[in-house]
Parts: structure tokens; sequence; C-alpha cells
């Protein structure tokens, strides 16, 4: 496994293609409504990305057909844009990514859509809280496997479940690069694998199923619910370690 160690100069350009998908999570946040369709999201999503001069890098990707992923209710991850209408009281998971110059950015939210109920708040929550519990504790010579097993712990507490299968991602040149980062301890020891170390870039993304961590692929070939049939929720952000601590550069500035 050959994880990239990025110069100054090269984690600030993807601190630049990371800000793209920043501001773009933070408009949809604030203007994605109820009465608005998935597809509809996607082009305001596309629309914007365009607009800051960067490209909306998850068109193509692996063959995925849209700008976005729109994961809506039971959909925890990779969701497809559709005619489906968003109504009150929906989640919906919103992952970008973008690229600037050949750098690349990834990051994601759960919204609601109006008023949730208080059990959809908390499963929100989990995702968000994992995420940035998980960034807090992240140093330079811990093991990857310690991450992933301090993220599975802190789900379960919670009484949640990761989803398996699906983890987080080393990140630069390309979309997705070494290390792959699940969200449990698959296999072996916490004191065993890759170190984290100054200059890695990588994505941080909790998935959160309520009983059933077992994923199932719907017929579109992209759209991931857990095997319990319950909603789910889901967070990113792009950090890079630096002075020996994560720096979140998907973080939305004011």
């Amino acid at each position: 496994m050959s994880i990239a160690l990025r110069k100054p100069e090269e984690i600030e350009k993807l601190y630049v293609a990371n800000q793209v998908v920043a501001k773009t999570l933070k408009y949809l946040s604030e203007n994605v409504k109820a009465g608005m369709t998935l597809k509809e999201v996607d082009a305001m999503g596309e629309k914007f990305i365009n607009n800051l001069g960067a490209r909306p890098s998850f068109k193509g990707l692996y063959g995925f057909p849209n700008a976005i992923c729109t994961s809506l209710n039971e959909v925890i991850i990779h969701g497809i844009p559709s005619d489906v209408v968003l109504k009150e009281g929906d989640i919906l998971g919103i992952d970008i990514g973008t690229e600037v110059d050949g750098w690349y950015g990834d990051s994601a939210i759960t919204m609601p859509i109006g008023k949730i109920s208080k059990k959809d708040e908390e499963l929100i929550a989990c995702s968000k809280d994992a995420l940035y519990y998980a960034i807090d504790i992240i140093k330079d010579g811990m093991r990857f496997k310690e991450l992933s097993k301090a993220i599975e712990d802190f789900i379960t507490k919670r009484g949640y479940q990761p989803l398996v299968r699906f983890c987080g991602h080393g990140i630069g040149r390309k979309p997705h690069e070494e290390p792959e980062i699940p969200n449990y301890l698959e296999y072996g020891s916490t004191k065993s694998g890759p170190k984290i170390k100054n200059g890695m870039v990588f994505c941080i993304e909790p998935m959160i199923c309520q009983k059933d961590r077992e994923p199932i692929i719907l017929k579109n070939g992209w759209d991931v619910v857990s095997a319990d049939g319950l909603r789910g929720s889901h967070y990113e952000h792009t950090v890079a370690v630096v002075n020996g601590r994560a720096v979140i550069l998907s973080r939305q500035e004011d």
C-alpha cells in the first residue's frame, strides 16, 4: 500500500477543490426545500459547481450518471437523483465531489427537509458527531485501524451500526486513493497496518445504519440501503494531517 504524502503547496490545491465542495453544500443546505425533485437538487448543485470554475467529479465516475449523490431517507449513500419529490420530514444525504486543476475535493452532509422527527435528528447527529470525534482524535503516528475501531465504538455506543463494505479513502490527484478507511475494524489488530503521517490527505465518512450494518444495493445499481430497511445518515470531510493533527480542508468558511 502506497499512501501519498503531500507537500504544503499540494495541500493548498486540495483545499481549493474542497472549498468548492464546502460552498456548494452550504448553498444547497440553505436552498433545498420540500417540493423540489432530486433531479432539481442535482441540477442546482452542478450549476453552482460549474459557476465556481470546478468540475463535478462524480459525473461519469465509475459510470455514475449525475453530478451529486442525493441519498433520500433509507438510502444511505450513492443515491441517484430522480424525479422523486422532497417532502416535509424527509432527510437527504448530499455527497459532492469536485475537481479543480487536477486536484479533488469530497464532502457530504445529511440535511433535514423542513421539520423532522426527534429520532431522525438523533440519527443525523450520530454521523456528524462521529465524524468530528474522529477528526479530533487523529494524530501523526496513529494507525488507521485504531481510527476505524474508534469510529465503530463511537457509533455503537450511540445505539447505531456502521455500514460495512463501504469506507472512507485517500484523495488527491484521483477522487479515490489509498488507503481505504472503514468505519469499523474489518480484520486484524488495531496495532497493525499503516500509520497516519504528516502530509496524508484522506476522507473520513461515517455511514450510519439503525440496526443492521449489512448493505443492499438497489436495482439501479447505485443506491445503498441497510438490510433493516430503515433510514440512515452520512457525513464526510476531507482532512489533511498537518503538524501532527487533522486539518479540515472541506470546512465551510464563514
